[in-house]
């Protein structure tokens, strides 16, 4: 029996693509919100959706196995899960990170793994996010499904942190600013500056101005790798992105922040980090793998190597705490008083 359990677990290895575009197309026809309003059979989802019903019906049985849906005796129902992060409008919904950000940007870059691990792409492939983020379109569909996705870790990390009194914060690679307006809304003294692209800052000035921030959260419209960044800071964050940016640019975006930073203040990195043994966790080793499809040359982090490079420059109190369980990791240092 041995033999076919193993086979069985590769095959469920193999089949997660399809899975996962099962996940996909759920989205983009709104089942998970069409349920939130109450059980459905397969014919309801049909009729709502304009989807013919032997569809629906494949669909739905894939998304039962997952665990996606529950049986009821009316038909189909949502997962506590799905009900929590899938549905259009629930609190901690990431749908739209998922549908089009996932789905739409990032499952096509894997066409390319193959080559990629053996130095064959095309010389004009995208291999950063600064040819990529100069695309309007392209900076729209990533950023605005990035938001989406952003706003439950930063409610997480303000957790973590002391936000009292008047601080400042820089947001490096930040974005929308979805981080910048969870810490503004967690500390009314609080003010922040985001530097990243001209395409992103433009719509994350319509995000902050919708929150009510204009006058507290700003924008610096410029490569983020590139540009100055302002000083005498208490909190520099840099949140996804190490795994977006080749290995080697890494000790000397730590050693900028250290230079940013007032005596005494908080370097926060968030990002993809797998265990120093490698044995996991599965969801940050993918995303890591993910990214290294449009950055050749960006680095698999572990804590004990970031570690290493926090303390090479200076940084002091490292420590390591999981943000999205399973997924990814922050890692703190202070820099010291005086």
């Amino acid at each position: 029996m041995e033999p076919v359990r193993e086979a069985e677990e590769i095959s469920n290895i193999a089949f997660g693509y399809i899975a996962s575009k099962a996940l996909f197309a759920a989205l983009h026809i709104n089942v998970f919100t069409l349920l939130a309003k109450g059980p459905l059979t397969a014919a309801d989802i049909a009729a709502k959706t304009s989807v013919p019903e032997n569809r629906v019906t494949t669909l739905v049985t894939v998304l039962l196995s997952l665990g996606l849906l529950i049986k009821v005796s009316e038909g189909f129902e949502n997962s506590p899960g799905a009900a929590s992060f899938l549905s259009r409008g629930a609190k901690y919904d990431f749908s739209d990170y998922l549908r089009y950000q996932v789905d739409r940007q990032m499952f096509p870059f894997m066409a390319d793994l193959e080559a990629v691990m053996s130095g064959n792409t095309a010389p004009d492939a995208i291999d950063s996010y600064s040819k990529w983020m100069a695309d309007p379109a392209e900076a729209k569909l990533y950023s605005d499904s990035q938001h989406s996705g952003s706003l439950g870790p930063a409610r997480s990390l303000v957790r973590m942190l002391d936000l009292s009194g008047p601080q400042t914060m820089l947001d490096v690679a930040g974005g929308t600013g979805a981080f910048a307006i969870t810490f503004c809304e967690a500390n009314p003294d609080l003010t922040a500056t985001v530097v990243d692209f001209p395409n992103v800052a433009s719509l994350g000035e319509k995000y902050v101005a919708d929150a009510g921030l204009s006058d507290r959260v700003i924008f610096a419209a410029e490569d983020a790798l590139q540009g100055d960044w302002p000083q005498d800071r208490d909190f520099v964050l840099m949140s996804y992105l190490f795994s977006g940016v080749p290995g080697d640019a890494i000790p000397d975006l730590a050693r900028r922040a250290f230079a940013a930073l007032k005596p005494g203040g908080c370097y926060i990195v968030h990002d993809f980090i797998v265990d120093d043994d490698r044995t996991g966790p599965p969801l940050a080793a993918l995303w890591q793998l993910q990214h290294m499809t449009f950055t050749p040359d960006a680095k698999s982090v572990t804590p004990g190597w970031l570690s290493g490079v926090l303390t090479g420059v200076g940084f002091g109190d490292v420590e390591t705490n999981d943000l999205i369980p399973g997924m990814t990791r922050v890692m703190m240092a202070r820099k010291p008083d005086g």
